[in-house]
This record gives structure tokens, sequence and C-alpha cells, in this order.
């Protein structure tokens, strides 16, 4: 059975308005339905985002910043390990790239070992590049409770950047302990364990072209 595309009103296309909220997860629905998973990965439960509909909104996603960013000079900083697929296809999407626009990394951490749930403890790498008075994008692959980013963006701040915001490919909005929204956000993340697309559970999973869910009795023993 086809599904007809929803119409919006122009006048509710804000992140705050709640149809657009409903769009988004709707899409996600949709974009979830008939897509098996392959013979090989017999660890995947399901793919929720194949590589199509990841490739549009990363198109989406970089055409939008190009835009706005484009008299800014900006300074992209991914948080490695789990963003370095999404920054590296969403770099090649800013076009055009703004001039002056720079990219470095940083690395964080709040988990510890296989768990998934993180420790409340962030670490942050002293930062590879001076961005007193630039303009930051932090990219990441998804946002969970929200800390760890909440730290990063006040240590930017903190270091004089004018200002921080933040790109994210997948928003998992049911876990979050704080009010930090991306200014940029690919689709909402159901409550499961996502892996795929630079996502891993215990440093595996990452090259998957996709992003799925990993299946409960591979990981139900460290919750």
């Amino acid at each position: 059975m086809l599904l007809a595309p929803l119409a919006v009103p122009t006048s509710e296309c804000t992140p705050h308005r709640r149809g657009v909220t409903n769009l988004r997860r709707f899409r996600v629905a949709r974009a979830a339905m008939s897509k098996p998973v392959p013979e090989c990965d017999v660890d995947v439960l399901k793919v929720i985002l194949d590589e199509g509909d990841i490739a549009a909104k990363v198109a989406e996603l970089g055409a939008k910043i190009a835009q706005d960013y484009k008299d800014l000079k900006p300074i992209l900083l991914p948080v490695m390990t789990g963003a370095f697929i999404f920054s590296a296809d969403l770099v090649r999407a800013i076009r055009p790239p703004p001039h002056g626009m720079r990219i470095e990394s940083l690395r964080a951490s709040s988990y510890l070992g296989t768990t998934t749930l993180s420790n409340g403890e962030v670490a942050i790498a002293p930062l590879s590049i001076d961005v007193k008075g630039q303009h930051v994008l932090l990219v990441e692959d998804i946002i969970d409770t929200g800390h760890t980013l909440e730290k990063i963006r006040t240590k930017v701040m903190s270091e004089g950047a004018v200002s921080c915001k933040v790109v994210a490919l997948l928003n998992k909005r049911e876990r979050r302990e704080n009010g930090l929204q991306p200014e940029y956000e690919g689709f909402d993340c159901p409550n499961e364990f996502v892996i795929g697309y630079g996502l891993d559970f215990d440093s595996k999973y990452r090259e998957l072209p996709y992003v799925g869910v990993l299946k409960e009795d591979l990981y139900a023993h460290i919750l």
C-alpha cells in the first residue's frame, strides 16, 4: 500500500512546532518500512535508515549549513569517534563551501568499555585549534542524554568562540536529560540500540553503510 505524502503548511515549518516533530517521526517510520537486513549482517535486528535515506538527509543538511555559514568562516569539529563517517560525508555536501571553512576534530567520551549508558563523567581532549572569535559547528552522530555535548559546548564557548552550534544525524529525544537540541537535525531516533554509519557497540559495526538496531541478546547482559 502506497503512503501519500503529508501536506504541511509552510507557516508550521519551524523546529519547535508539533506538526514538524510529528512529520519527522513519520518520515523515520516510513523510512524504516520494508528495509531488508543484508544476510551477512546476522547481528542486526532491523534497518531503520538505509544508504538512500542517509544520503538525502546529508545533502539537505549540507546545503542548509552552506547557506547559513557562507560569510562566517566556520570551524567544523566532528566529535570522534562516532561522527567520523557522518562528518566525512557532511563536509563534502557543504556546497558551495563557505570561504575560510576549516575542519578539525575533538575527542570526548562519557562511556566506559561496552556499556550503553553514560557514566555521567565527560572526558574532553584539549581542542586542537584556536576557536577564539570563531563560529564553531559541532558534528555529532547521535545525541543521547545531552550531557556530553553540553559540556563540549561550554568548553568551546569558554575558549572564546563567538557561537557554537550542533549538527547531529540522530536525535534520541526520549533519552534527553537537559534542554539541549541541535540546530541542525537529521532524524528523530527511536529509543533502541542503534549501530552502523559510525555508531558502534564495543567498537564494532561502525562500518555498516546504514543505521540499524542491534539484536538485544548481544547487549542485554550489560544493561
